[in-house]
C-alpha cells in the first residue's frame, strides 16, 4: 500500500529506492449523483450522475518555476512533452467507474536538466460555458504507482470543498538535489482553462 498523504505534505520519493525509474501518475474523480427528485419514486429511481469532463495536463516548468515551450505543456492535445518523458494516456470524457480516470506517465530518468517540476492539474473543460465548477465532482485523488514494480507509492484524496473552482492543482513533483520528491497541494483555483493555467507560468 502506498503512503497516505495529507494536504500539504512531501515526500521524498527517490531517496533509499534507487532503482526507480518511471512513474505512473493516475488521478480520478467521481460526478456527484444528483437526486432523483423528490417523493417514493425519486428515491427509489435513484441519481443521476452529472456530465463533467474533467481534463488532467501536467506543466513540466524550468528552475524558475516557468513554461519554456508549449511542448512542455502535456494534456489530451499534446500528449508527449518535448524530452519525451511525459506521455499522456488520452481524454477520459466522464470520469465514470472505479479507478484512474487519466493516467499520465513519467519517466524520471529521461527529464531534461532544464525540467525542475511538473505541476499535474485538473481541469473542467468548457467549465464557464457549461457552467460547471468542482462541486459536481467528489472523490477526487491522485497517486503515483511504481511502473516496473506496479507498487503504489503514494495516494493523496483531495477532500477540501472545491465548489465554486474550475480548476484544481492535486500535486506536483519537483527535483531536490539528485532526489525527485512529490508535495500534496490540494489547492482549487478559478482558471477556465488549462491555456489560463500555463499563462501564469510564462
Amino acid at each position: 500500500m502506498g503512503i497516505n498523504l495529507v494536504k500539504g505534505q512531501k515526500i521524498d520519493l527517490t531517496k533509499g529506492r534507487s532503482s526507480l525509474s518511471s512513474v505512473m501518475v493516475g488521478l480520478g474523480w467521481d460526478p456527484v449523483k444528483k437526486s432523483g427528485g423528490k417523493g417514493l419514486f425519486g428515491g427509489l429511481l435513484g441519481g443521476k450522475a452529472a456530465e463533467v469532463d474533467c481534463d488532467a495536463s501536467v506543466l513540466l516548468l524550468d528552475e524558475n518555476g516557468k513554461l519554456q515551450s508549449k511542448q512542455n505543456l502535456v494534456y489530451f492535445g499534446n500528449k508527449t512533452s518535448q524530452d519525451k518523458s511525459v506521455v499522456h494516456s488520452g481524454d477520459n470524457l466522464t470520469g465514470d467507474g472505479d479507478g484512474d480516470d487519466e493516467t499520465i506517465n513519467v519517466s524520471l530518468k529521461n527529464i531534461s536538466p532544464s525540467v525542475h517540476k511538473l505541476v499535474f492539474v485538473v481541469n473542467i473543460y468548457q467549465a464557464k460555458q457549461r457552467k460547471q465548477d468542482f462541486g459536481l465532482i467528489e472523490n477526487a485523488f491522485i497517486r503515483l504507482v511504481d511502473n516496473n514494480s506496479k507498487e503504489e507509492l503514494i495516494h493523496y484524496n483531495l477532500t477540501d470543498n472545491y465548489a465554486g473552482k474550475t480548476s484544481l492543482i492535486p500535486g506536483e513533483l519537483y527535483r531536490h538535489g539528485s532526489e525527485w520528491k512529490f508535495s500534496a497541494i490540494g489547492e482549487g483555483t478559478l482558471d477556465a482553462d488549462i491555456s489560463s493555467i500555463a499563462n501564469k507560468y510564462l
